[in-house]
Parts: C-alpha cells; sequence; structure tokens
C-alpha cells in the first residue's frame, strides 16, 4: 500500500513509478486524475487493465449534505458502482484509492506517422493487428497535419498523416517485437518508435497542448470503423480550420469491454471506437469556424455511430440530458435513484448532469 497526493497525471506517474508500478490514468500528463476517473479515463493501457474508473476501488467523498464518507465494496457498493463513470453527481470527491499494476520504468512505444492519403489502409490493418495482438497493446491512431516541433524533420512540417502511437503493456523487448508490424504499413513520413520511460511516454503529448491555446473536443462512440467514414475523416482533416487540430480515433475492447455493460456507471463497453475530433487553436477569432468544424466530423461518422459519446470530451454538453441519458444508456435509471439518494436537491448540477429520480 502506498499513499501519494496526487492531483495532476503527472504527480501519479512519478509517485506510482517510484514503486515500479502504474496506476491506469490519461495521456497528457497535466490532465486531472479526479475528474479522468469518475467519467471513465481513457490511457495507454486501457485494453490490458481497462479505465481509470476500473481500476477505482475506494473514495472519500463529501456529500451535498456535508458529510464525509468512505465508500468501497464494502461500505457502499452502490456508490463505488456510480462513481465508477458517473461524474461529479454525487459529490465532492477528496480522495481516490486504486489498484496499481507492475509497469516500467521502461516500456516499448509505438510512434509512427504515415501520409494521410495510406488512412484507409493504415486503419484496417491497425484494427486487425490490434485485435490479433491481445490485449497489451493500446493505440491512438491519429489523423492530422505534422507539429512544427523539433522532433520532426522541417520537410514534414504541416505534412498531413495518419499516424498509430501505441503501448505495450509488458516486458520490452516482447513489445518491441509485438509493435513491429505497425511500423511497416507503409513508408512512413517519421517513426519515432522504441523504448521509452514510462513517464515519458505519458508527457508525449503535453506539447500540442499549450496553455493559451483554445480548445473544443468532442466524441462519439463508433460500432466499427467503415472505409466510407475513414474516407469523410480523412477529407475533414483536409480542410480543418487550424492545423493544430487533429481526430483521435481510440481502438477500445480488450479489458474495457469484458467488465458486463452494468458491472459500474461507464456505458457503451461494446462500443469498439471512440471517435474524438480535437478542435486546437490559438485566436479567439476563429473560434466559430474551429467549433463548428468538430461538430462536423462527427455528422460525418453518423452512420457507424452507435450513441452517446465518452462524457470526458463532450464539447460544451450543448446537447444537455440527451447526451447524458444517451451516454449512460441502460444505467441512467440507476443512476438517477443514486443521486437522489446523495444529492436529491441536485446540488452538483454544473457537470454531466444526472437528475434525481
Amino acid at each position: 500500500e502506498m499513499a501519494a497526493f496526487a492531483q495532476f497525471g503527472s504527480d501519479l506517474d512519478a509517485a506510482t513509478q517510484a514503486h515500479g508500478l502504474v496506476v491506469p490514468a490519461g495521456v497528457v500528463s497535466a490532465t486531472g486524475v479526479a475528474g479522468l476517473t469518475l467519467s471513465g479515463g481513457l490511457g495507454w493501457t486501457r485494453r490490458k487493465w481497462g479505465l481509470s474508473c476500473d481500476n477505482l476501488v475506494g473514495a472519500e467523498l463529501v456529500t451535498a449534505a456535508g458529510e464525509v464518507i468512505t465508500v468501497d465494496e464494502e461500505s457502499d457498493p452502490d456508490l463505488l458502482w456510480g462513481l465508477r463513470g458517473g461524474g461529479g453527481n454525487f459529490g465532492v470527491v477528496t480522495e481516490l484509492v486504486f489498484e496499481a499494476h507492475r509497469l516500467g520504468p521502461e516500456v516499448s512505444f509505438l510512434f509512427a506517422l504515415y501520409p494521410l492519403e495510406l488512412a484507409r489502409h493504415v486503419l484496417a490493418e491497425h484494427e486487425r493487428l490490434v485485435l490479433s495482438a491481445g490485449e497489451e497493446i493500446s493505440t491512438i491512431a491519429v489523423l492530422g497535419h505534422v507539429p512544427p516541433l523539433e522532433d520532426f524533420p522541417a520537410e514534414i512540417h504541416e505534412a498531413p498523416f495518419v499516424g498509430v502511437l501505441g503501448l505495450y503493456a509488458g516486458p520490452v523487448g516482447e513489445g518491441e517485437e509485438a509493435l513491429r508490424p505497425f511500423r511497416t504499413l507503409g513508408e512512413p513520413l517519421v517513426d519515432l518508435s522504441g523504448p521509452m520511460q514510462y513517464v515519458d511516454v505519458q508527457q508525449v503529448y503535453d506539447a500540442d497542448y499549450p496553455d493559451g491555446h483554445r480548445y473544443y473536443w468532442k466524441s462519439a462512440r463508433l460500432s466499427a470503423l467503415s472505409g466510407e467514414v475513414v474516407d469523410a475523416l480523412v477529407e475533414h482533416v483536409r480542410r480543418a480550420p487550424s492545423k493544430h487540430s487533429t481526430i483521435d480515433i481510440w481502438l477500445n475492447g480488450g479489458a474495457i469491454a469484458r467488465v458486463p455493460e452494468e458491472g459500474t456507471a461507464f456505458s457503451g463497453r461494446d462500443g469498439l471506437y471512440v471517435v474524438n475530433p480535437e478542435a486546437n487553436w490559438e485566436s479567439p477569432a476563429d473560434d466559430d469556424a474551429n467549433v463548428t468544424w468538430a461538430r462536423s466530423v462527427l455528422s460525418a461518422a453518423e452512420a457507424d455511430a452507435s450513441g452517446g459519446a465518452y462524457l470526458n470530451f463532450p464539447g460544451f454538453l450543448e446537447e444537455g440530458q440527451n447526451l447524458v441519458r444517451a451516454s449512460h444508456g441502460t444505467n441512467y435509471e440507476r443512476l438517477a435513484d443514486l443521486k437522489r439518494r446523495l444529492d436529491p436537491d441536485n446540488l452538483f448540477r454544473r457537470n454531466a448532469n444526472v437528475e434525481p429520480a
């Protein structure tokens, strides 16, 4: 057992890695641990160890009535169920208790970017390879433009790409072998794959999200990723108003899908994909164009959509109750009952709100 004060992913990673352990967190190290976990938590080990909320085994919570309660499988299994995906609806969570797993300090990481015109081939092969590799490999496939950072050769700056990034949750040597096929899906623009410190993997994306930029991220759950939808996503990337923007494609399944739909408040576990347009831009003058772009990406993916969103990427939650209900699916009524018990007056409502039954 270990106790650590961990507000951000980077705090959690540093504290756990000191003991050769990992708690599944997000993929940007400045992400807050609590908000991430309460609404799910997609990370680099999700196919092996599930969502952040699947690794939550206890919590301390301050209720709307000002009571401090300790939550675990024994004391309040129903509330623990609700905290695993039900968001900030039930109180102020002041402590989280996680299960940790052995991994690191060195891991095998995949980082290969290909020309965007290979998108159909790369994404189809990506799906085939991940699903046939067992649960050790978790990836994010990305459509975007190469950032003008010194990690990338100047001649490919702003080139449109389809990329595959991923982690092997196991021994480095095995990982190098298992990730190799992802590196030969065509002639890469750049291949930065290889052994890395786990804490560095957790910060791979940090440079892409400077403080002061503008961000609007939405998401949709997809049961499959058809060639037609891939073509539509490619077209959207080509005409994105900002070169910072990307479309991230999270292939889930594995440990996430092994938890039954009603096993936690987090819903939509059998949807294989989450497609996540990230509008990232610099000037407030460009707000409308970029928000509109992100929304249009989701309309383009509608053919394969299975309803609901990943509630950590809800845009402005502008669809309100409709989106919340669709995202919680068959779990919504149980959440509404739990809400009535803990927060009958809906004090905690500035969130993906579950209304008291």
